[in-house]
Parts: C-alpha cells; sequence; structure tokens
C-alpha cells in the first residue's frame, strides 16, 4: 500500500512539474501585460486608430518604429487583445499577419494572405492579369451576405522596411492604396526596428535638397553610404552631422565651380531659371520663357545691367547648355526651335547662392535678385 501511494505521489509531482513547465513557457513567449508601461500616449493612439476601422469602418494606416525589444510588438497584442473583447471586434475582424522576413516577395505574401482569410477555395483556378486584381478579388470575397459592405481586415507588416525592398514595392502600393480608396475597411500596421533621423527638420532638409538635385536612388546610396562611413564603436549611429558633411560631399562637384567663371549675363540666366523651377515646382522651360524672366528683372530691378539684345542672350543659353549647366529632356523633339526645346537645370539653389558669394564683383542688384528668387 505504500509502495502504491508512493507511486502516486511521485506520478503526481512529475505531472506539478510538467504544469509549472507550461506555464513558465507561457509567462516568458506569451505573457502580455495589461497595458504596456510608458507608452500610453502609443497605446491609445493606436486602439483609437484600429477601433476607427474595426468598429465605424474606416480605414486607416500607421508606422510603429522603435528598435529592438522595445516593446513594438507587444504594444500592437495588448491594444489587439483589448479591442478583441469587444463582440463586434472579435465577429467581423479579420487579421492577417505578415513577415518580411517569411513573405520575401509579393507572390509569396500573397498566397499567405489567401491562406489566412480562408479564401483557397474561392481563388480556385482563376488567372489575374495583376497583383492590383487578386488582391481586390480577395477583398470583394470578404463582403458579407447581403453584400453591401466588407468586413474590416487588419493587416500586420512585420519588418515593414523589408516589404519596402521588394520589387515595385506592389503589396505595399495596393494595401494603402485600398485603404485611401474606401473601398473596404482596411487597417495597415506596419513595425520596424529601422530608425531614421527623420524627426529632425535638419534631416528633413537635407534629404529634400538631395531629392532635388536628383531623384537617382544611386545618388541616394551615395549619400548614405558616407554617412555610415563614420559609424564606430565611439559613433554607434549616424547624426546630424555626419549626414551634413556627407550632402557637402556630395554636392562639392565640378559644377559649382563652373559658376565661378560665367559672365553676369549668363549667371543671371541661371537665376531666371531657378525662378522657374521654384514657380513651377521644377517643371522644365524653355529659352523663351528664360529670356521673359530675364526681362522681367531688366525692366523691374536694374539699371547696372545692360539690356543684351535677343540673339546675344541665346548664345549665352547655348554657352550654358554647353558646359552642362543645362540638359534637354529626354524625349524632347530635336526638329523644334531650340527657343522652344524643354530643358532643366542641373544646378540646386545652394549651388548658385554658394556661387554668388564668392563671384567677384557681381553686383548688387543681381544678389538681391537671387536672393528673392530662391527663398
Amino acid at each position: 500500500m505504500s509502495k502504491r501511494k508512493s507511486k502516486e505521489n511521485s506520478f503526481s509531482l512529475g505531472e506539478c512539474i510538467a504544469q509549472v513547465h507550461m506555464i513558465l513557457r507561457a509567462r516568458f513567449c506569451h505573457y502580455i501585460p495589461g497595458k504596456p508601461f510608458g507608452v500610453e500616449a502609443q497605446y491609445k493612439n493606436l486602439m483609437d486608430l484600429l477601433k476607427q476601422t474595426a468598429v465605424h469602418g474606416e480605414s486607416n494606416s500607421v508606422l510603429i518604429v522603435g528598435p529592438r525589444g522595445a516593446g513594438k510588438t507587444m504594444l500592437l497584442r495588448s491594444v489587439l487583445k483589448e479591442l478583441m473583447e469587444m463582440k463586434q471586434v472579435k465577429e467581423n475582424l479579420l487579421q492577417v499577419h505578415l513577415n518580411g522576413l517569411l513573405q520575401t516577395d509579393d507572390k509569396i505574401a500573397l498566397k499567405e494572405v489567401t491562406r489566412q482569410l480562408q479564401l483557397e477555395n474561392v481563388v480556385g483556378d482563376k488567372v489575374f492579369g495583376s497583383f492590383a486584381e487578386n488582391l481586390a478579388f480577395l477583398l470583394e470575397a470578404l463582403k458579407k451576405g447581403n453584400r453591401s459592405s466588407s468586413r474590416p481586415v487588419l493587416f500586420i507588416l512585420d519588418e515593414f522596411d523589408l516589404f519596402a525592398h521588394h520589387r515595385n514595392q506592389t503589396l505595399l502600393y495596393n494595401l494603402l492604396d485600398v485603404a485611401q480608396s474606401a473601398q473596404t475597411p482596411v487597417a495597415v500596421v506596419g513595425l520596424t526596428c529601422r530608425l531614421s533621423l527623420c524627426k529632425d527638420k535638419a534631416v528633413e532638409d537635407i534629404l529634400q535638397k538631395h531629392f532635388n538635385s536628383s531623384k537617382d536612388f544611386r545618388s541616394l546610396h551615395m549619400l548614405l553610404m558616407l554617412a555610415l562611413s563614420q559609424v564606430a564603436v565611439s559613433n554607434p549611429n549616424i547624426r546630424l552631422p555626419d549626414l551634413l558633411a556627407a550632402s557637402r560631399l556630395c554636392t562639392m562637384d565640378s559644377k559649382a565651380n563652373v559658376l565661378h567663371g560665367l559672365s553676369v549675363l549668363e549667371l543671371c540666366l541661371i537665376i531666371a531659371m531657378k525662378h522657374l523651377n521654384s514657380i513651377y515646382e521644377g517643371e522644365p522651360f524653355n529659352f523663351e520663357m528664360v529670356y521673359n524672366e530675364f526681362q522681367k528683372f531688366i525692366q523691374r530691378r536694374t539699371h547696372s545691367i545692360h539690356n543684351f539684345e535677343k540673339p546675344v542672350v541665346l548664345k549665352a543659353f547655348e554657352h550654358l547648355h554647353q558646359l552642362e549647366l543645362i540638359k534637354p529632356m529626354d524625349g524632347t523633339s530635336t526638329r523644334a526651335q531650340k527657343e522652344y526645346q524643354l530643358v532643366k537645370l542641373l544646378l540646386d539653389s545652394s549651388q548658385i547662392m554658394d556661387a554668388l558669394q564668392k563671384y567677384p564683383h557681381c553686383p548688387t542688384e543681381v544678389q538681391l535678385w537671387a536672393s528673392s528668387a530662391l527663398e
């Protein structure tokens, strides 16, 4: 009898240990506190945003940014836990969880969306012409029996930055397009640990300036690579001074030095072009537009600049083309008269202002005109 009891007691002890293991594993791996501490404002904002989608059918998108281990996923899970306690939300809200480490391209991501929404039988053997058509069909299939309204869908994109590397960014483009078109209630929540300095206005100005001078990704990579080269053990993060130094290195090119050797007339044409860029927001222009802008300056502001004949001004304009300070737009017809051929200025505001400061004996009226045109 005593032996049987001892066996029963030892078996019960083993069960207890297994139960303790299970509880501890659940706490370590899946435990979610009532509300994360220190992020009350973020918690409220995220809750309000998701509730607008789940309850009121409004589409929204949000990006949660923070270093690894900061609590991004815990924050989202806590909000979802409270949200799913609402009966209306629990019965209607659909969730799709994607991860940039697993869904490495848009085709795989779309298959996973179909699987999680349990729409494999609906899709069947249908062939779609594009990603957008496929996604639109999936969302249309989620409509309720009365075919009047759709069930809200929450897309959670972990490692969001990796989705941005997908070719053409088809998934992100279509998800955000659906969120803006109000066809289906959709909330897109991205989580990423990729911090940027972009909260700093000075950094935003540097990137905007770089974008205005070049839309080429390779030039952006060069800017960021120069800033990244300053990272070391003593300087573990990219700082504003690093980005400023990289920007100066990127803009130190031969074109800025060429400006110092221009005539006053050619410098005035450069200022007129930059003024046109400001007025027409970077759209291309032609010689006639530049000449008209120059004439306005001559008639309105100056008595020290000679009013050159139009053929002389055209010759100066062509010289700027030869110096590669301006270039014709791609696709511009060579049959068009040279006065009407569309061109683009290859200089930015800072290069022009730097040249004016170093230009010998630059007329004051030209400097004032440049300042007003480049504000």
